[in-house]
């Protein structure tokens, strides 16, 4: 099982045909209203992609939040320990320009009540395989829930986005770091990707970089690192791709697939859901991820 503990937002997304300049007022094609959060759309990918998948986080007493406890559980994410407080649901606002590029206002609303897992949580944590971990909670509650699925034996995966400093605590009890170049670069000052991921791999065991339409490079262990290509599909909408990988690596590690694998099925997987429009609504089931992967191989 795969528990999720992270946030769930609603993102209001606007298409345009190029983002705002500061200052600047552009029109639009059309808006949607749309579930997502880093962590509701990890939860969803690794659903959809075959796990069984354990929601934890908060969702707000409006109309928001009883829409994102819908979506995850019609997606079969198991959202019995969903927390609903007071006030707002977090909100997502992003802009999707033509090329699929993507900027993202996030306002934590119920998420930023989070600020340590409860011991119901925290036995979901513990009979978990694999703990997925972003950083729109409050640090100190991603870091509780790391700590407490490193001493039950559970994988821990983290995103580290919206990218911060890692406290030290953290990334000890972390397992597999999954970070795009940008994220990379900012955690170890180094813009060069191949020199983050030999300055991250000295920390974590297992780093993932992900490099958008040029795939992901990846090293466990003392293996060398590997440059796992990416298909080369048409982009609509990238705003989910980075969720949906994390959700089907995940689901894939779950099934003890390698680690090379993993992230070659976490790549299908990902280009799939940028040939689509948002987040949730994006990623691919476990059946057109097999498919892809046959497809590329003949």
């Amino acid at each position: 099982m795969i528990s999720v503990f992270g946030s769930a937002n609603m993102d209001l997304v606007a298409y345009v045909e190029a983002a705002p300049a500061l200052g600047e007022t552009v029109t639009g094609r059309e808006f949607r209203t749309i579930p997502g959060g880093k962590g509701a759309n990890q939860a969803i990918a690794a659903a959809r992609a075959g796990a069984e998948v354990a929601f934890l986080g908060a969702v707000g007493d409006d109309a928001f939040g009883a829409e994102l406890r819908r979506t995850l559980a019609e997606a079969g994410v198991d959202v019995t320990n969903l927390r609903t407080v007071p006030g707002p649901s977090g909100i997502a606002q992003i802009v999707v320009d033509d090329g699929g590029g993507n900027s993202i206002i996030v306002v934590p609303g119920a998420n930023g009540a989070v600020t340590a897992p409860s011991e119901a949580e925290i036995e979901v944590i513990s009979r978990s395989d694999v703990l997925l971990l972003q950083l729109e909670l409050p640090i100190e509650a991603v870091t509780a829930a790391a700590r407490a699925a490193r001493r039950a034996g559970t994988t821990v995966v983290l995103t580290p986005a919206p990218v911060q400093p890692l406290p030290a605590e953290l990334l000890e009890a972390v397992d597999i770091l999954v970070a795009n170049e940008h994220e990379a670069a900012e955690i170890t000052g180094q813009a060069d990707h191949a020199r983050a991921l030999q300055e991250l791999r000295g920390r974590v065991g297992w780093v993932i970089i992900t490099l958008g339409s040029r795939g992901a490079l990846t090293a466990s262990g003392d293996g060398p690192a590997v440059h796992v290509e990416a298909p080369k599909v048409p982009a609509v909408d990238t705003t989910a791709a980075g969720d949906t990988f994390v959700g089907a690596l995940a689901a894939a590690r779950v099934e003890r697939q390698s680690p090379d694998l993993a992230v070659r099925f976490a790549t299908a997987a990902a280009g799939l859901s940028v040939q689509r429009a948002g987040a949730s609504t994006s990623m691919p089931t476990r059946a057109e991820i097999d498919r892809s992967l046959v497809d590329s191989d003949v």
